[in-house]
């Protein structure tokens, strides 16, 4: 009897520890497998795209898989019959497990030496998407047990569906789209036969199959898809010699990025506003402003002008289209090649800091204008000046080729873009009152105006390119600033918009009359032609409203040539990343200004010709060529000129010789008057500020100019 009970409590202890251990391994099993929940969830990174505004695309950032999702409705039945064939025929049919295939799988493996897996496709999602690669007796009971689970939570359509979008297809490729798109630069739905062939047949190894590295194993395993597919009866044996035999294009470089500079400022601008982790794995799509034909155009023009310029000591170029009325940028090429690791490729010139050069020069004159201080009658002496400045050496600009050109009208001035002239107006409108009318216009760079002295209108002070074309757009768009727009609309991975372009006009910075007069100057090819000469490279053919300004800095460091229309306005540099010399042939109409001028031939191409909208606050009065005033009776040599009605001339100062001048002040001696300074001159003009007599021999001190 006690022998008896002993059997029975060894019996009980012997399940018990058989439960214990059974308890154990299940728990050892169970506690870090997933959720299957998880398949379905539509939780897993996803990349983001950007395109261009036609919706072509330019790059995909993601994390470290690159991966789009597609719906099975999205995927043609070529593809879904491909995959079925080659990796799981009777997927239909069984309930996550192919006995016959795991049969006819390990035969092969054995008999024929030819290895080949079991696996169905339930079974490769959870591998590829719920477990870790690792072979081991653990792994693959957890695999049984999820496939079970996935068969009875999932239908066999939302399987498949999950299999297409989370499957590996090689290096970053993740899911069929991405495998689509990196392969042959089409969407999935768009693939061929041959092509959905040769896509199935890669997850059975992404590396040994890799068209790019392995062409010829590639090739040899698309074949076997497509003799899969004939002998189901998934084609005929027509649609298989077709397939065969058509010519595979591969994409070129698989990582390409287009509009490269563009892609990245427009990614910052993603990552600014919805964070890094949203914009690398949240299935972003986003549709920006780049016009592709432009870009193309203007990166092949930038390459092309540059290896010109390479005797004349210039490595590197950039320009940048913008829209002006919306501020959309439809071109941005940082650099002449992206790529190229030699000047610093990736270096984006257009949102780097450079000086601007004579470039800036409008926005003083424009300053002038708009106050009043001038008209673009008013009359400068461009000759040898020195400055004095406070605590400082005396401040003497030079002309460029140390050239002066003695009496200039405002308009000749700008339009000759003398330095000279442009000094004595930032006098007149003071550096801190420039520096905020230069910010509000959208030179942010600018901002405390002790930094800066008289050099600032020779372009002392660094600018970015992008915030010039908002500055020139204020011309082009008629004194409204338009900040630049760059991307059109963001879409999440579930449809919804999460932002989208909508025109709201800018705020007016600057006067229409103002606009229009700037315009105007710098449209007018006499104006300019005391130095570029007409019919320069700064005129577009059959479009004589383009307006134009260059600009080029001391020492040869940065060249810039930018110009506008009613609609767009075009930004050209040239010069080498590390501030380096250029030659001293790149200036005025070279460099810059013959890609300036094709960009914008190119971008006015089959375009009507657009004039500036002239304001009614701006009317046409003929002036002395030497007063800017209006003409004296037995008249003058003159000129008609724009003026804003609230500024036109009022003075009829007749023409006077042998006047007594204060040669110390430049102002006229009063008759009875004793003054040892006084002497006889005849050449008289008007001070551009006051109207009074000035002596234009005279010596003059700051307070003068």
């Amino acid at each position: 009897m006690s022998l008896k009970k002993n059997k029975i409590k060894r019996k009980r202890l012997i399940w018990s520890l058989v439960i214990v251990a059974a308890g154990i391994l299940l728990y050892l099993l169970f506690k870090d497998i997933p959720n299957p929940k998880k398949l379905g969830s539509g939780e897993y990174a996803e990349s983001s795209q950007i395109m261009d505004r036609n919706g072509k695309m330019l790059y995909e950032i993601y994390a470290d898989k690159n991966r789009t999702s597609v719906t099975l409705a999205d995927i043609p039945d070529k593809m879904i019959k491909a995959t079925l064939a080659i990796e799981d025929n009777n997927f239909y049919k069984h309930a996550g497990f192919d006995i016959k295939g795991i049969i006819r799988g390990l035969y092969r493996t054995i008999f024929q030496k030819r290895l080949q897996g079991g696996s169905t496709i339930t079974q490769q999602l959870v591998k590829n998407a719920l477990l870790s690669p690792e072979r081991t007796w653990e792994r693959k009971i957890k695999e049984a047990l999820l496939t079970i689970i996935t068969e009875i939570m999932y239908s066999k359509d939302e399987i498949l569906e999950m299999y297409f979008n989370q499957t590996p297809y090689g290096g970053i490729m993740w899911g069929v789209e991405s495998a689509a798109r990196g392969i042959f630069d089409k969407n999935v739905k768009d693939l061929s036969l041959a092509e959905a062939a040769l896509i199935a047949g890669l997850p059975g190894s992404p590396t040994k199959y890799s068209p790019f590295a392995h062409p010829d194993a590639a090739k040899n395993r698309q074949e076997l898809v497509l003799k899969r597919m004939e002998e189901l009866k998934y084609i005929s044996k027509e649609e298989y010699e077709k397939a065969i035999k058509e010519e595979l294009n591969y994409k070129l470089n698989r990582n390409e990025i287009n509009a490269p500079h563009f892609v990245f400022y427009v990614r910052e601008q993603l990552i600014e506003k919805y964070g890094i982790k949203k914009v690398t794995e949240g299935g972003l799509k986003v549709w920006t402003t780049l016009d592709p034909d432009l870009q193309k155009y203007a990166e092949e023009e930038v390459a092309k002008e540059i290896e010109k310029l390479k005797k004349q000591k210039v490595s590197n170029g950039a320009a940048l289209i913008t829209e002006s009325k919306s501020g959309q940028i439809l071109a941005m090429v940082g650099s002449k090649d992206y790529f190229d690791s030699e000047i610093d490729g990736k270096y984006n010139v257009t949102t780097a800091l450079r000086q601007p050069g004579s470039s800036i020069k409008p926005l003083n004159y424009a300053l002038g204008i708009e106050s009043g201080k001038v008209t673009a009658a008013s009359v400068f002496n461009d000759e040898e000046t020195c400055f004095k400045v406070e605590n400082q050496k005396a401040y003497c600009p030079t002309n460029y080729g140390y050239r002066y050109f003695g009496l200039q009208t405002l308009r000749n001035s700008l339009g000759n873009s003398l330095n000279i002239p442009a000094v004595k107006m930032l006098s007149l409108n003071t550096v801190q009152t420039f520096v905020a009318s230069a910010s509000a216009m959208g030179i942010s760079t600018f901002k405390n105006s002790s930094d800066y002295g008289l050099s600032l209108t020779l372009g002392g002070g660094e600018v970015y390119m992008t915030d010039m074309a908002v500055a020139f757009g204020v011309f082009s768009n008629m004194g409204i600033r338009q900040n630049l727009v760059s991307i059109l609309k963001v879409v999440d991975k579930n449809g919804e918009i999460l932002e989208e372009y909508n025109y709201f006009p800018g705020d007016r910075v600057l006067s229409p009359e103002t606009a229009f007069i700037v315009a105007d100057i710098l449209s007018d090819d006499g104006a300019r032609s005391m130095v570029f000469g007409r019919g320069s490279m700064l005129n577009i053919k059959g479009h004589p409203e383009v307006a134009v300004k260059t600009g080029t800095t001391n020492e040869m460091r940065d060249n810039w040539t930018i110009g506008f229309t009613p609609e767009y306005v075009v930004a050209v540099w040239v010069g080498n990343n590390d501030n380096s010399k250029m030659g001293y042939l790149v200036s005025g109409t070279t460099g810059a200004a013959p890609i300036w001028n094709r960009i914008m031939s190119k971008v006015l191409e089959n375009k009507a010709v657009k004039n500036f909208t002239r304001p009614s606050g701006v009317i046409t009065i003929n002036v002395c060529n030497l007063t800017g005033q209006l003409p004296p009776e037995g008249g003058c040599d003159s000129h008609n000129e724009l003026f804003k009605k609230e500024f036109v001339p009022k003075l009829r100062i007749p023409l006077q010789n042998n006047i007594l001048i204060d040669k110390t002040t430049g102002k006229i001696v009063k008759e009875g008057e004793n003054n040892p300074n006084a002497e006889w001159q005849n050449r008289l003009s008007v001070q551009e500020a006051t109207g009074e007599w000035v002596c234009l021999d005279c010596p003059k001190d700051e307070e003068n100019n």
